[in-house]
């Protein structure tokens, strides 16, 4: 059971595969939709929300992309979960202003938000650089790459 949505769980991949790939130059957003079969103005728009929320930094210009706006050991998941989350639809959990029961409204959802409350601070222990050093051990994108951080 994966208790995060589906555009939480991109945007993760998302800076993780930056800070992986992004040096000695940006990422341009088609390779990294290349590499994760998603449309470009879909992965686009997440990533513009990252850069606001200063996670990421864009590059203008014909060798531009993406790149961390800091070092990868403090972004947290739980950075781009919260920045992920934020620029929905407008309505983050999709639901409507409908009229809920007593017992949903009472019990079962200060529940689930204290239950989200703790999974936050977990991913807050979680960095993107022990992530990449997960991603490197596994191979996960092939080649063994050096390990750069954020530079100035």
């Amino acid at each position: 059971m994966n208790l995060l949505p589906r555009r939480s769980l991109l945007a993760i991949a998302a800076v993780v595969d930056i800070a992986y790939h992004a040096r000695p130059a940006p990422i341009a957003a088609k390779a990294l939709s290349a590499r994760h079969g998603l449309p470009p103005r879909h992965l686009e728009t997440l990533l513009q929300v990252l850069v606001r929320a200063g996670i990421l930094k864009g590059v203008r210009g014909p060798r531009g992309g993406y790149e961390l706006a800091r070092e990868r050991r403090r972004i947290t998941l739980a950075d781009i979960v919260r920045a992920a989350s934020q620029s929905g639809n407008g309505d983050k959990n999709g639901d409507g202003e409908e009229e809920l029961s007593a017992l949903v409204s009472v019990v079962v959802v200060p529940a689930i938000e204290k239950a989200s409350e703790i999974f936050l601070e977990k991913l807050q222990d979680i960095t993107v650089d022990d992530l990449c050093r997960d991603a490197q051990m596994q191979s996960v994108f092939g080649e063994a790459n050096e390990s750069y951080d954020f530079s100035i």
